[in-house]
């Protein structure tokens, strides 16, 4: 049997777990350092660590470690110019590749760490800070986090808080729940982003989840407010309180002080009209209570003659609901409001002919399309674009109506607003009366009981006015071209009795392909003939 080797007896020298120590000690310095701050460039510090680590051959210089992963151009020059000062303090021979035989790099390392922190605080004691659930490192104070009011965060702990003093409250809300009761304090939509942006009013709440002032349990998700967002929010609710009541002291300084103005502006309505209110030495705060069917008490009124209201002696008001308004003259400007989503589903289902229909019958020579865009929601409509902005196109060039193009409902009240003020200024200095034969059209009006016959949506319809209703919802039949048609045939009884005296279904089918309509008087054709024709002649079903 062969002899063994001899054994080898003495102390076995420990082993570097990596090769590169000083580098991995210098990284390790700027990782903390990072996190002492907060600053997100301590993940790249961890990556490149972990990297180094695996790494199992010595390095020369920080340019040979970029063939490593997570190690890029800045990490490479931190390191060669940590090496170079380490050359000037220790020498160029100074080793690398080995653990430093003293502590002096430890005693620098731990200066240093000493250095970047509070002149308060010593490196021996503990630097961490417990706000909440979490430890902050490095002694700096977090500045406390207060949302900003009428944000969605501020929203969001202002309902829960609200519904937690509610007896008998659970001192939770679902998401649906959550959303509906903080819309109100919010300035910005949950559920539609804002304009050129995918984030939403409740993007917020992940911020609130993140420090500890909300608590999201079950499923579906329960949201309530923990110990430190009751606090913050209780304050918020103090606040708003406070500001509350000096607004409404303000606001009583100012109707003490002078009438208020008189545009009232309301978002949710989709149809807005000017009208005259005779106001007469009354004040124009009476004027505004008019419009929301408050009695107003009646004054003496400037006339020239019945029906004729001198400059100074009528108000130019905004009127957005007028059900109960009467005695007023309308101004020629009324305004369609429409969505862009809203203006989609009237296309689909008919409403926007029937819409621009009413408003060309109301009487008013100046008629307004305030068409609002919704967003990226517009993305996610049933209809194309493109189709969309072929209506709006034929609404101005082939209807007649003035298309103005706004981006969202700030933009909206502005438009109104300043509509108003023209108007305002247009008319300060002008005669106005009824009677619709004077020599300047404009200060000629209706009065609200003409504008609203006319523009009444649910009014008794002739048999004239139903059978143009409904050639109307043929495919390819224009309001130009069912009036065309009505001037020949003025009923369906009438259309039938022509079909009657034709002697064959050719010409029974090329009836009406002659009827000429519109400006330029151009033939309806044998092809919409012949589809009105089966219409109305066709006993069972249409194939």
């Amino acid at each position: 049997m062969p002899s063994s080797e001899p054994v080898r007896l003495g102390r076995k020298r420990k082993l570097s777990p990596c090769p590169n120590p000083l580098f991995l000690c210098w990284l390790t310095e700027l990782r903390d350092q990072a996190r002492e701050r907060g600053l997100k460039t301590q993940h790249v510090y961890q990556k490149a660590i972990s990297s180094l680590k695996k790494y199992p051959l010595p390095l020369k210089n920080g340019r040979e470690a970029k063939i490593l992963q997570n190690f890029g151009d800045g990490i490479c020059k931190l390191l060669d110019d940590r090496l170079q000062k380490h050359y000037k303090e220790h020498g160029t021979d100074a080793p690398i590749h080995s653990q430093p035989r003293s502590g002096a790099l430890r005693r620098r390392h731990s200066q240093h760490m000493a250095s970047t922190a509070l002149p308060s605080e010593t490196p021996r004691k503990s630097t961490g800070k417990k706000v909440g659930n979490r430890i902050e490192k490095g002694g700096r104070k977090r500045r406390e986090y207060v949302p900003q009011k009428r944000s969605g965060g501020y929203a969001v702990l202002l309902a829960l808080y609200r519904h937690c003093q509610i007896p008998g409250s659970k001192g939770y809300l679902s998401k649906l729940d959550l959303q509906r009761e903080a819309q109100p304090l919010c300035d910005t939509s949950f559920t539609v982003p804002s304009l050129g942006s995918k984030y939403t009013a409740w993007s917020s709440v992940s911020t609130l989840l993140q420090r500890d002032l909300l608590l999201k349990t079950h499923n579906p998700a329960r949201y309530s407010l923990t110990e430190l967002g009751m606090a913050l929010a209780q304050r918020l609710g103090s606040s708003d309180k406070e500001g509350e009541q000096q607004q409404t002291s303000g606001d009583q300084e100012d109707v003490s002080l002078g009438p208020p103005a008189t545009i009232d502006l309301t978002e949710d309505e989709q149809e807005e009209d000017w009208y005259i209110k005779k106001i007469g030495g009354q004040q124009s705060v009476e004027a505004a209570m008019s419009i929301s069917g408050k009695p107003q008490a009646a004054g003496p009124v400037m006339r020239v003659a019945d029906g004729i209201l001198l400059p100074g002696g009528y108000d130019i008001i905004l009127c957005v609901d007028f059900i109960e308004t009467t005695g007023e003259l309308v101004l020629d400007y009324v305004i369609e409001r429409k969505r862009i989503d809203d203006l989609c589903g009237s296309i689909i289902d008919g409403r926007f002919r029937e819409q621009k229909f009413r408003l060309k019958r109301c009487g008013l020579r100046r008629p307004v399309y305030l068409v609002e865009e919704c967003g990226s929601a517009a993305a996610h409509l049933s209809l194309p674009e493109s189709t969309l902005q072929q209506a709006i196109v034929n609404t101005q060039v082939v209807d007649g109506f003035f298309v103005k193009r706004v981006q969202d409902v700030r933009e909206s009240a502005a438009y109104l607003t300043i509509m108003t003020r023209y108007l305002q200024k247009l008319y300060q200095r002008v005669c106005l009366g009824k009677e619709r034969g004077q020599e300047d059209p404009a200060c000629s009006l209706l009065s609200f009981a003409e504008f609203n016959e006319g523009a009444v949506k649910n009014k008794c319809q002739t048999v004239r006015e139903v059978f143009a209703r409904q050639l109307m919802q043929i495919s390819g039949v224009s309001g130009d071209k069912a009036a065309a048609i009505l001037e020949h045939y003025g009923t369906v009884s009438s259309l039938l009795q022509a079909y009657e005296q034709c002697s064959s279904d050719a010409d029974r089918e090329k009836l009406l392909s002659s009827v000429r309509y519109g400006k330029l008087k151009r033939n309806i054709g044998p092809a919409l003939s012949r589809t009105i024709y089966q219409l109305y002649s066709t006993p069972g079903a249409l194939s």
